[in-house]
């Protein structure tokens, strides 16, 4: 029995409770840079801010952050935001010669109005299985699906000038 006990507290004393999670502050939909050349098809027909925001606030529980929509940047208070913009997106080809899509994400993470890191992430796709059977919008909406993914990683363990996906 003497032994048990400080077994026991071993074992306790190894169990966490899980923290709660850290919020980082996101506009959504993620806007599309001023500065961007972006056809005007894209922007009109497809979410994709929409759904990179929605990528990487579900991926980012899996990497005990929170993403909430708010203010981001230098001026955005205390807390931590993650200003990110869409610099690129190419929609070549189509589903009877093949797709070739691309986008591309600039970020700065903030802390207390404190810049602390920047990323960017540009990832590629070709449509993926059944490619001829998805639309344009469809296959943009995988590239940021997996800028979403490695966005979340990222903000994990930031580092500065990161470059991430097919960079």
């Amino acid at each position: 029995m003497k032994l048990l006990l400080p077994l026991a507290l071993a074992a306790l004393a190894t169990f966490v409770l899980p923290a709660a999670a850290a919020e980082i502050r996101v506009v959504q939909p993620v806007p599309f840079s001023e500065s961007a050349i972006i056809a005007e098809a894209i922007k009109s027909e497809c979410s994709i801010g929409a759904t990179l925001a929605q990528s990487l606030a579900s991926n980012a529980s899996r990497h005990g952050n929170a993403i909430v929509s708010g203010p981001v940047g230098a001026d955005s208070g205390s807390g931590r935001s993650l200003k990110l913009e869409l610099v690129e997106a190419q929609s070549a080809g189509n589903a009877f010669a093949g797709h070739f899509k691309s986008a591309a994400v600039r970020g700065v993470l903030f802390e207390d109005g404190h810049q602390v890191a920047t990323v960017t992430a540009r990832r590629i796709s070709r449509g993926g299985a059944f490619a001829g059977f998805k639309g344009s919008c469809t296959v943009l909406d995988r590239t940021v699906n997996a800028i979403g993914e490695d966005l979340a990683g990222w903000l994990a363990a930031p580092v500065d000038n990161a470059r991430l996906g097919d960079l």
